[in-house]
């Protein structure tokens, strides 16, 4: 039995332009100042997901991002943790404080890196997303 319906068209990945790939990015690295509200993951998660098939430097890049926000996700709930033991309070406090500010720095430093067209690596980071 055949159908009378063509085929669905095959979807093409449509490449990016330069200064395209290079705003989404900086965007990606720039969601970082959101981690301190626990969700500076989600834009590196989105950008990655929507262009890792459509520009590699947007892949990479986001990629990058992405595991470094997981990483003070990671160091955030484990302060949070701390946070909450009543002798070593301070500590998980004081960390909390301390991680949302690297967080906030290094993310604006890769978000002018790459807003140039380097490529930028921080300086501490789990490679959790391959």
């Amino acid at each position: 039995m055949t159908s009378d319906y063509p085929p669905p068209p095959q979807a093409t990945p449509r490449g990016v332009s330069e200064s395209e790939a290079r705003t989404w990015s900086a965007l990606a690295h720039l969601g970082g100042i959101f981690a301190y509200l626990f969700i500076g993951w989600l834009p590196a998660l989105v950008i990655w997901l929507v262009y890792r098939d459509r520009s590699n430097h947007i892949a990479v890049e986001a990629k990058v991002a992405l595991n470094f926000q997981l990483t003070l996700l990671i160091g955030l709930v484990v302060c949070w943790v701390v946070g909450q033991m009543p002798l070593i309070g301070l500590a998980g406090f004081l960390g909390q404080i301390a991680l949302g500010i690297l967080s906030l720095v290094f993310s604006i430093l890769a978000f002018v890196a790459v807003q140039r067209g380097d490529r930028y690596h921080y300086p501490f980071s789990l490679t959790l997303v391959r």
